[in-house]
């Protein structure tokens, strides 16, 4: 496991229905595009160290969608499916919803923007929306946090080696 250099930000203020998500990378936009759009290489990083993840769908276009697993040591599965809106170098607007909830339409509107900056480096901003202030604060319990850190510090892994 490497050092953590970069540091994951999750900014959610009480009473919103929305939280913000920033971290930089030491890679240029074009790669961190490339390892959140190229199957093999998401399938790596995405979700907390010790998950197995299963693509079953992943059209990363605009109009696309998708849908995967992730798999705990126990056996137990976890789905996630969406919709790609839009799909470019610098902007990313897609759907979340978790299947693990009893009822629907929990949705996530996420919209990434990715910036270059000096020095072949990438800055990622994500704004998440939920449908409730109750539906945001529930991911934030669920453990969300850790799930993104352990993802982001492994596509900084990935990301040393391309």
């Amino acid at each position: 496991m490497s050092t953590i250099k970069n540091k994951t930000t999750i900014t959610a203020e009480p009473g919103t229905q929305e939280l913000f998500i920033t971290r930089e990378f030491d890679a240029p936009r074009a790669l961190v595009f490339k390892a959140h759009t190229d199957p093999d290489l998401y399938a790596q990083w995405l979700g907390p160290r010790g998950y197995e993840m299963a693509l079953e769908t992943f059209e990363p276009v605009s109009g696309g969608r998708y849908r995967y697993t992730h798999k705990d040591n126990a056996g137990n599965e976890y789905g996630f499916h969406g919709v790609f809106h839009e799909m470019s170098e610098d902007l990313m607007i897609q759907t979340f919803e978790f299947e693990g909830l009893p009822e629907r339409g929990h949705v996530v509107l996420d919209t990434m923007r990715l910036e270059e900056l000096p020095g072949n480096r990438t800055r990622v901003t994500i704004q998440s929306i939920y449908q409730s202030v109750a539906d945001r604060d529930g991911m934030i319990q669920a453990g969300m946090e850790h799930g993104v850190n352990e993802g982001y510090e492994r596509l900084d892994e990935i990301l040393a080696k391309m």
